[in-house]
């Protein structure tokens, strides 16, 4: 500023320039929320890339900043009527609403990663789990079969019959010919030392 008080004449256009451009933008949005394709066509031409580099510096992403530099004009189109010249400058509401939307899609990453980083946690959990429980369930099939195979013939067919095949005692008795009664002894012993043979008490 001069001792007259004035601004040097290259700061004086600079905020001439500055303050008509206000004027301007404020206009195009008055103008685009009246649904005015051509005044949104000229404030994007005009303010797209304040708007870009802003949410880069927060992104970091190119990507991410042109989408979402997309999705800021997309909410101008939808809002650019609620612009309030007295509240502040057009330049002013358009870097708030970017910078608003940029944290946004930060928080919303963070929170995109957090879910798959749990859900990774979760599925590779349980496919341990899954793991795990066929091994076990392998190993106590190995451990019946080794025990099956220190019964006598008739015992283990029986036990065979009844457990595996699913028959009654009455059909196994049926099957092997044999009364109901023998088909019971034969599969009580048979049960009394495989218990043993697997350590069951």
């Amino acid at each position: 500023m001069t001792q007259n008080g004035a601004f040097p004449q290259g700061v004086d256009s600079a905020v001439t320039a500055r303050a008509a451009e206000s004027i301007e933008l404020a206009a195009l949005l008055h103008r685009c929320g009246q649904a005015d394709q051509l005044a949104f066509a000229e404030l994007y031409d005009r303010t797209s890339a304040r708007v870009f580099g802003l949410i880069l510096r927060v992104l970091h992403d190119p990507g991410y900043a042109e989408e979402t530099t997309q999705e800021v004009y997309l909410q101008i189109w939808r809002t650019a009527m609620s612009f309030d010249p007295a509240k502040g400058s057009a330049v002013t509401w358009l870097m708030t609403l970017a910078h608003r939307r940029a944290v946004d899609r930060v928080r919303a990453e963070q929170a995109h990663t957090q879910r798959e980083v749990a859900y990774g946690i979760r599925v590779l959990g349980n496919e341990f789990d899954e793991v795990t429980e066929e091994v076990e369930r392998r190993l106590e099939q190995q451990s019946v079969l080794d025990g099956l195979s220190t019964l006598t013939e008739t015992q283990r067919e029986a036990i065979s019959l009844a457990y595996y095949g699913g028959r009654t005692y009455a059909e196994v008795a049926q099957y092997l010919g044999v009364g109901l009664p023998t088909v019971k002894s034969r599969i009580r012993d048979g049960l009394t030392r495989l218990k043993k043979s697997l350590g069951v008490t």
